[in-house]
């Protein structure tokens, strides 16, 4: 990618993320990978179930963990620890998979527990801090905090339609 087709990708990037920040107050599923809390726009869930062991395929990335039957639907599973690059992602008793909706397809996202759905006004989103290029942070739309019994905690908030539909993750094609 030259210069200039860089320097507007990053400016176009930059626009989007800030519109995102105006348009993403609403209700949020917050989710745990690891240590931190994530929240998504409830408007993507379309339910959340228990983990059970997907069919694998051969020669799929490793955080592509298989498919699953969903009452006639072939559904990829995505294990979200292992692609957003988390200590562990093993199966406890929590472990659950949030099945998604993405540009009309139906994705399974593997998450540590799911904590609550919370509503967020714009007030309490600020925008996702400034990161060196190692780390991707094109999917985080900003940063959502929340007071609770006198306590802070923050939120990541990503942008999981764009995460799904990335070229890395070869599962929806862009057209749709």
């Amino acid at each position: 990618m030259d210069m200039i087709a860089e320097a507007t990708h990053v400016a176009r990037h930059e626009a989007a993320r800030q519109g995102a920040l105006q348009a993403h107050h609403g209700e949020y599923l917050t989710f745990r990978l690891g240590d931190e809390e994530y929240g998504i726009d409830i408007l993507r869930v379309q339910e959340i179930r228990s983990y059970e062991p997907p069919t694998r395929i051969a020669n799929a990335p490793s955080f592509l963990k298989g498919v699953v039957n969903l009452r006639g639907v072939i559904v990829p599973i995505v294990d979200l620890r292992i692609k957003l690059g988390c200590a562990s992602a093993e199966v406890n008793s929590f472990t659950v998979v949030i099945v998604l909706n993405v540009k009309g397809r139906v994705v399974g996202a593997v998450v540590d527990s799911v904590s609550d759905v919370l509503e967020l006004g714009g007030d309490q989103i600020k925008p996702a801090p400034e990161l060196n290029a190692s780390i991707d942070a094109r999917f985080i739309t900003g940063i959502g905090t929340v007071s609770a019994d006198g306590a802070e905690r923050m939120l990541i908030l990503m942008d999981i339609e764009a995460l799904m539909a990335s070229a890395d993750m070869g599962l929806i094609d862009d057209d749709r």
